[in-house]
């Protein structure tokens, strides 16, 4: 009959103090900063390679060549025309100094070299942009071209990181946009490199947002000596509130912002307000004190005032 009539065997837990941080989540792409494509000028065959993807190259380094040759004919050409130019000239100015000639056939002759001057110099410049050439010092990062291949013009053919460290560029829930601002710092981690968190700092907001995926896109910034790697996918958690001394219990407690609270000897339930979650622990941030007891695992069969036998879970007291 006792055993019957006894009130059932509960367990409970204190909450206890302990670090806590608010953070929002997102996934993210390492990247450069600042990230320059070379390309072509002009149609034309990639006849020599001097770089390719993670060379370390100096501004102004011939990075590849493209087949020059009709533009070095066009050049010649030019050059002589220039030549002849020059040389009438001074011939003619040699005549007029004499008053052989008019002034105007001068006048003429020097338009005329000027010309020329201004077509080889075009010529020239033209040949040069077949020289694919680093604007900055940098790493290249990716090259799309072989040898023998024909590149269209504007076409890039390398990629060439520089000037600034590497950023990561993530994507944040709509949801929780409106609590991210610039200067936040970030906790990151990467399946390439297991165990390991890195810090970076909110960069900023990017003002409009993708209607489809319905998030914002984020810039992290990264220290200059960062081990990751451009390309990696990463998994950040961009800190809101950080809190030494909050107070927790454990997640399966807390349902639908209620615990239940074991007070006499008997339930009740009580409204809490939630903090920072975690997989395994919540911060409660009001509702409850230090000494309260709730029960650990709360079934949907427990009613406010039911009597129950509250057996503190191990090392609980």
């Amino acid at each position: 009959m006792y055993w019957f009539s006894a009130p059932p065997s509960i367990a409970v837990v204190h909450p206890h103090r302990g670090p806590a941080v608010q953070a929002v989540y997102a996934t993210g792409t390492v990247e450069p900063t600042v990230m320059v494509p070379i390309s072509a000028r002009s149609m034309a065959r990639l006849v020599e390679l001097a770089a390719d993807e993670g060379s370390t190259v100096a501004k102004g380094q011939v990075l590849a060549r493209l087949e020059d040759d009709d533009l070095r004919r066009a050049v010649d050409v030019t050059e002589a025309e220039e030549r002849y130019a020059k040389a009438e000239l001074d011939r003619l100015a040699v005549l007029v100094e004499r008053q052989v000639v008019a002034r105007t056939a001068y006048d003429r002759a020097k338009a005329d070299w000027e010309k020329a001057r201004a077509a080889a110099a075009r010529a020239a410049v033209e040949a040069g942009f077949l020289e694919l050439r680093a604007p900055a010092d940098g790493i290249v990062i990716r090259r799309d071209g072989e040898i023998g291949q024909l590149i269209g013009a504007n076409q890039t053919v390398f990629w060439l990181s520089c000037c600034a460290p590497l950023r990561i560029s993530a994507e944040v829930d709509e949801e929780d946009i409106a609590q991210v601002r610039p200067g936040q710092q970030v906790l990151i981690r990467a399946d390439a490199l297991p165990g390991q968190t890195f810090h970076g700092q909110v960069q900023a907001v990017t003002p409009k947002g993708d209607p489809v995926a319905r998030s914002y896109r984020v810039r992290i910034s990264l220290p200059a000596a960062t081990p990751l790697m451009i390309g990696m996918t990463t998994e950040t958690n961009i800190v809101l509130r950080r809190s030494d001394n909050a107070l927790l219990l454990p997640a399966g407690t807390v349902q639908q912002d209620t615990v239940w609270r074991v007070e006499d000897g008997r339930l009740s339930p009580q409204r809490i307000t939630v903090g920072a979650k975690g997989a395994a622990e919540v911060e409660i941030l009001e509702g409850l004190s230090d000494g309260d007891w709730i029960v650990t695992a709360p079934s949907p069969n427990l009613k406010a005032g039911q009597q129950v036998r509250a057996i503190p879970a191990a090392g609980q007291r």
